[in-house]
């Protein structure tokens, strides 16, 4: 990228790069280390044409999370549907799982040229919940 001069990193973090949650403290500071690493990534490279985001979606609707409703269903004595609902959901105001496809229109976005500006930012996508 550097001899290119020319290059766009997309990390994908998580909400967890920003907020924190009980039980997760693995997962947070991971994710926290992810978003800093991006930052830095972005000021190291920045006189090179190469720009350095992280996206940080809240739930998506992919195969580990619909086994992560499974399990908690089984946990919570509760249908898959009402541990989406009351469980996942409860904090999001817009009461969805995220689309894979919205984060990959937000990635491609960050790899465009009219992203060039944009660097060291993490971007949260979750419905809301991080603003509850």
């Amino acid at each position: 990228m550097k001899s290119r001069g020319f290059g766009r990193i997309v990390n994908i973090a998580s909400v967890h790069a920003k907020i924190a949650s009980v039980y997760k403290a693995g997962y947070v500071s991971a994710k926290h280390g992810l978003l800093g690493l991006t930052r830095v990534l972005a000021l190291e490279t920045a006189g090179f044409g190469i720009t350095a985001n992280a996206i940080c979606p809240g739930y998506v609707d992919t195969p580990l999370v619909r086994k992560q409703l499974h399990n908690l269903a089984e946990n919570h004595h509760m249908s898959e549907e009402q541990v989406l609902q009351e469980v996942i959901l409860r904090p999001v105001p817009q009461k969805r799982l995220l689309t894979p496809q919205e984060i990959g229109y937000l990635a491609l976005y960050l790899c465009s040229d009219a992203a060039a500006s944009i660097t060291a930012q993490g971007y949260t996508i979750d419905g809301g919940w991080s603003q509850v």
